[in-house]
């Protein structure tokens, strides 16, 4: 079965300036479309109970579960990069790099859902959701590559703790879906 995230997510040769800007402002009207709530099937709807669908480990340093992943996507922890697997529990610090057919969807424990594409490469910085003790934090690093990000909990809870940045910009996300791509 198809990703239902691959149409944002095709592999492309380099494009010349006049189709970059013709790229960049569909991206922006989906954009524009998906912050206005007219996502429609570009972004999956959350689940009624968001914790139902995240990670149950026990492991304390777990901090979301691999959904989801088509092609070549590996992750890299610490040392180690190994292929990146469906069920796979991931820490605050993995980094995960997808090869030019690579998809992978990611659901974080707070309900957070992020989609990355081909050719991208994801450094989780900082995560932390403890509701008890107020501990919120969500800090993403894209380095190349696209990504749909879906706001769980803690966007709803301290939108401040949410930070995403790319090489050229920081997005702070105030509880809303978006399209991140950076080249």
């Amino acid at each position: 079965m198809p990703h239902p995230f691959a149409p944002f997510f095709r592999p492309h040769a380099p494009a010349a300036k006049h189709e970059r800007r013709a790229c960049h402002s569909v991206v922006a009207m989906a954009l524009i479309a998906v912050c206005a709530g007219f996502g429609g099937a570009a972004l999956a709807a959350e689940p009624a109970n968001p914790a139902a669908d995240t990670t149950t480990a026990n492991d304390a340093d777990t901090v979301g579960i691999v959904k989801q992943v088509t092609g070549t996507v590996s992750l890299h922890r610490r040392t180690v990069q190994q292929p990146l697997k469906e069920g796979e529990a991931l820490r605050a610090t993995d980094r995960i790099v997808s090869g030019p057919d690579g998809v992978a969807a990611i659901v974080f424990r707070d309900g957070t859902r992020l989609t990355l594409g081909s050719s991208t490469d994801v450094q989780m910085r900082r995560y932390a959701f403890e509701p008890k003790s107020e501990d919120y934090a969500f800090d993403m690093y894209l380095a190349k590559g696209r990504t749909i990000y879906a706001s769980g909990k803690i966007g709803k809870l301290s939108p401040q703790s949410v930070k995403l940045d790319t090489p050229t910009a920081t997005v702070g996300v105030r509880g809303t879906r978006l399209i991140l791509e950076a080249e």
